[in-house]
């Protein structure tokens, strides 16, 4: 071989190499969802399916709905957002955030009071039930009433029942549903109110009882899609989080699918 094609072969090779590298270090498409805390570990799982089927990756961002909307109202990346309540995706749509036609409403869930494994308690959730007598000289763990959805809920639910203003003062508000059942987790509060699917995750934790669904309006997760463009891979994982895999995950960890 002559020195001329010597060298355009070692060149070939490497290209061929670079080239090989290349594919099995790339990563596979990404999709960003921004969602309510209280769906971190049904989507968290949904997501990894999506990724072991081929279809993309899923990056996630979890917080408080309200935290996530004034995100994407900022100009946070978020491909597709699933709100906890109505009213926060009512702000993205108001505010041209939302793709048209894209938003259905997803999931349900209901609002319980919970309390640590081995408390007796066992609360009939009804007008004037004795919230305070139950808390001792502790406080309640909400998520912040002021933007938290699960705390919004729980403030209507406890002004319907009449005993919102003797409570207020004893709240421990919370940044996020997760975060309030985290301080009776640690045993920092001694009841709690937060999603029934949060308390399902929280085996230190029990129900103590259920706050009756006409006590506050019905909880609905809206889904849509946010930003201008949408890429193929969001348009991917919005149908399969539509489709029975997505649906059954979701339903195994106590969500209403609808």
């Amino acid at each position: 071989m002559s020195r001329k094609h010597f060298r355009l072969a070692a060149a070939l090779l490497m290209v061929t190499t670079l080239a090989i590298a290349g594919l099995a270090g790339a990563q596979p498409a990404t999709v960003t969802v921004f969602a309510a805390a209280s769906t971190t570990n049904a989507l968290t799982e949904i997501g990894q399916l999506f990724e072991r089927q081929g279809q993309g990756r899923m990056l996630a961002s979890f917080a408080s709905s309200s935290t996530l909307a004034k995100q994407i109202e900022n100009g946070a990346p978020a491909e597709i957002f699933l709100s906890a309540n109505e009213k926060w995706m009512d702000y993205l749509e108001r505010n041209n955030l939302v793709q048209p036609g894209s938003r259905v409403d997803y999931l349900g869930n209901r609002l319980v009071l919970v309390a640590p494994a081995d408390s007796r308690l066992q609360a009939e959730i009804k007008p004037g039930f004795p919230l305070l007598e139950w808390l001792g000289q502790g406080r309640l763990s909400v998520g912040d009433p002021d933007h938290v959805p699960a705390g919004i809920y729980a403030k209507a639910a406890l002004t319907k029942l009449g005993v919102w203003e003797p409570v207020e003062p004893r709240l421990a508000r919370a940044a996020d549903v997760r975060g309030a059942l985290a301080l009776v987790e640690r045993g920092e509060a001694p009841l709690g109110i937060v999603y029934a699917t949060d308390a399902a995750i929280a085996p230190q934790l029990q129900v103590a009882g259920v706050f009756p669904e006409d006590s506050h309006p019905a909880i609905v997760y809206p889904l849509a899609l946010v930003g201008e463009k949408t890429s193929p891979t969001a348009r991917a994982f919005y149908v399969f989080l539509r489709g029975p895999e997505a649906k059954a995950i979701f339903t195994r960890y106590g969500f209403a699918v609808r």
